[in-house]
């Protein structure tokens, strides 16, 4: 035990005494200063320790001596003063060591700290850590490896490592100075770790210790299994979505974009690059976005109908909204194109109006005549199949004009469009240039929204057939006039022509070389129409075919009634050949018909006695009219449908088949007319 005493009990000294009193085998005997109020007396009293004005007392007590005075005359004094076994150590001196001491103390102060942040960090880390000394003594165990080996540090510290850690290769790696890297090892708890051991060199390369760092990967191995079931719904999923024929867009919450599937791009034309990170409204053509409604009320929507994209495709879109854990993340929208369904739906139309307009369905083959006016007028007509001209059909009511028409169109190359039937006396003159050529939306009142095609463009490409075309009023005429000219329509409100790609196949009963002279038919359309007549006889012209065309009729009956009929009686034939046929074919298929409603259901011949009365003229009518019908075998419905019948066909006669001048003679409208003669078939 050293003793000491300290001369001066200013600032310095009593930093000394602090020093000095912390540290083993040091006595501080007294301290000494010549000032009562030195700031190290008060401390020594503090301490215990002895204190005085004058050194001289203790002198022979202590092996040391501090001056700390900082006058050099004091030092000179204690020197002469001083037994020879004693130590006297200057002011300089001591100021030095002072430092030296300070430095000592600050450097120990920052190794503490540094080694408790140490400290902190090891036990802060998840990886567990373990350090030997040379001799294989743990000298570190943090709290990692407390949680994953279960053991206490305390325990641990200072034993060596193969008895204190199972199957610990620490003291391997430091006999031998090899890294072990990424070693997977299973605890005795099944806790699966993997580690790297490696050795701690000195500065010549020899080891003096090794460390063991080490983690649980048992949580990380479940992980990574969940994150590869994860990968694997995913890739189903994409699978999915981009195998869907329904597109499917997703949006953030913001509603940027975030997914699209190939559908689409094929339905809306719209690429990931123009999707991915833009506005939901980016594909967005009519119509409001959806996604931007159900992120705005966070509630699904259904069934809505929208237009899209460049390609403006007709959809239906549903949306929802996507919510985890009631958090708003985006929405999700599954698009169905229905542009062809409306395009299907539109043929489907199409097909109904073609239907409803008799689409061309007789052939040649359905035309008979042997006669030669007959071949004449059918040979005219086949050449006229194989070539694009205006064709017009000349002839009586009932000659079968309208069957011409429908067997040029399906001999013609033209046979797999559409054929339009018009029937121009039918249709009133305030519709039939609306009918005809169509009309723009707000063209008049009640137009429809959109406007309409008229008849000369649905039969674009296909054949349309004019009936009844002397019947044309003189404006309507010069109308017509400009298509047949120039090809093309203007619809009813429009200013812009429309072209149209038509074969037109006029008829008419009407002389009208008779009309031009009475100034009712326009001679400049007159000679666009006759590029291609073709006249066809009357059935009184061509006797001979009445057999063959009877007997057609008859097999036609058959079905529509229910009959067996097989033959025409030879009288019956004679009296059919002895009749003018003011009606044509058309009144032979009526009185044929008339006949086989008076047979017996078992009869399968036509006699004489089953025709009903014919007459030549409308005097000989009246006079049969007048004279007792046959009603043994009539109702009396049918008795007045036939009076009606013959007495309509009686006017059409008187008219020379103008219906227009025998509806105002029968004090019925046009239409009227019209429907009558289809009921009791005098068309």
């Amino acid at each position: 035990m050293h003793k000491l005493l300290i001369v001066g009990a200013g600032r310095g000294g009593t930093v000394l005494l602090q020093i000095l009193q912390k540290m083993e085998g040091v006595q501080v005997v007294a301290v000494v200063d010549r000032r009562p109020d030195a700031p190290g007396l008060a401390l020594a009293r503090q301490l215990g320790i002895a204190v005085g004005a004058d050194y001289q007392p203790y002198l022979a007590q202590v092996d040391v001596i501090l001056e700390a005075t900082g006058d050099p005359r004091a030092y000179e004094d204690i020197l002469r003063s001083k037994p020879d076994t004693t130590v006297l150590i200057p002011g300089t001196f001591t100021s030095l060591i002072m430092r030296l001491i300070q430095e000592r103390e600050q450097l120990i102060d920052k190794l503490t700290d540094s080694q408790r942040e140490y400290a902190t960090m090891l036990d802060s880390t998840h990886d567990g850590i373990i350090a030997v000394n040379a001799q294989g003594v743990i000298t570190l165990f943090n709290k990692a490896a407390e949680r994953l080996l279960g053991l206490k540090a305390h325990d641990v510290l200072g034993t060596r490592a193969e008895a204190s850690i199972p199957n610990t290769r620490l003291h391997i790696v430091l006999r031998t100075g090899e890294a072990e890297l990424n070693q997977e090892q299973v605890l005795p708890d099944n806790t699966r770790i993997i580690t790297n051991r490696v050795p701690v060199r000195d500065e010549r390369g020899e080891p003096v210790g090794a460390i063991a760092v080490f983690r649980d990967i048992t949580e990380l191995i479940s992980l990574a299994e969940e994150l590869t079931d994860l990968k694997e719904v995913k890739s189903m999923l994409q699978a999915i979505i981009n195998c869907s024929d329904e597109a499917i867009s997703v949006v953030d919450e913001h509603g940027n974009g975030l997914l699209i599937n190939p559908a689409y791009t094929r339905i809306t034309g719209l690429t990931e690059k123009e999707v991915i990170g833009k506005p939901a409204t980016v594909d967005i053509s009519e119509g409001e976005s959806m996604h931007m409604q159900v992120l705005k009320t966070r509630k699904p929507v259904r069934g809505v109908p929208m237009i899209v994209g460049p390609k403006r495709k007709d959809v239906i879109v549903n949306v929802a909204p996507v919510l985890v854990d009631g958090v708003l993340k985006g929405s999700v929208g599954v698009i169905h194109d229905v542009s062809e369904l409306k395009h299907l739906s539109e043929e489907l139309e199409k097909a109904k109006r073609i239907i409803r307009t008799l689409e061309a369905k007789y052939t040649f083959a359905e035309i008979i005549g042997e006669s030669e006016p007959m071949r004449v007028a059918i040979e005219q007509a086949q050449k006229a199949a194989l070539t694009p001209a205006t064709v017009l059909l000349r002839g009586e009511s009932g000659t079968g004009k309208e069957l011409f028409a429908h067997a040029i169109h399906n001999a013609s190359e033209r046979k797999y469009n559409q054929f339009i039937r018009v029937n121009c006396a039918a249709i009133s003159e305030a519709l039939l240039e609306s009918e005809l050529f169509g009309y723009e939306e707000g063209a008049f009142t009640g137009a429809r929204r959109g406007g309409k095609r008229g008849l000369f463009e649905e039969a674009s490409g296909g054949t349309i057939f004019l009936d009844e075309i002397g019947e044309l009023s003189m404006s309507m005429q010069a109308k017509l006039l400009r298509v047949l000219q120039e090809r093309e329509i203007v619809r009813v409100g429009a200013t812009k022509a429309t072209p149209i790609d038509v074969r037109v196949i006029a008829a008419t009963h009407v002389n009208l070389e008779s009309a031009i002279q009475a100034g009712r038919f326009r001679e400049d359309l007159y000679y666009r129409l006759q590029v291609f007549p073709i006249y066809i006889p009357p059935l009184r012209q061509r006797l001979e075919d009445i057999k063959p065309l009877a007997m057609h009729l008859v097999r036609k009956h058959n079905q529509e009634y229910g009959r067996n009929v097989k033959h025409i009686a030879e009288e019956a034939l004679r009296i059919l050949r002895s009749y003018r046929w003011p009606g044509n074919v058309r009144e032979l298929e009526n009185v044929l018909g008339r006949a086989m409603i008076n047979m017996q259901y078992s009869e399968t011949c036509i006699e004489a006695v089953h025709l009903p009365p014919l007459a030549n003229s409308p005097a000989e009518a009246a006079g049969e009219r007048s004279g007792p019908p046959r009603t043994e075998q009539l109702t009396l419905q049918q008795l007045l449908a036939e009076t009606e019948r013959a007495h309509i066909a009686a006017v059409l006669e008187a008219c020379a088949g103008n219906r227009t001048q025998a509806a105002r003679s029968l004090g019925i409208s046009i239409r009227s007319l019209y429907y009558k003669m289809e009921k009791f078939g005098l068309q």
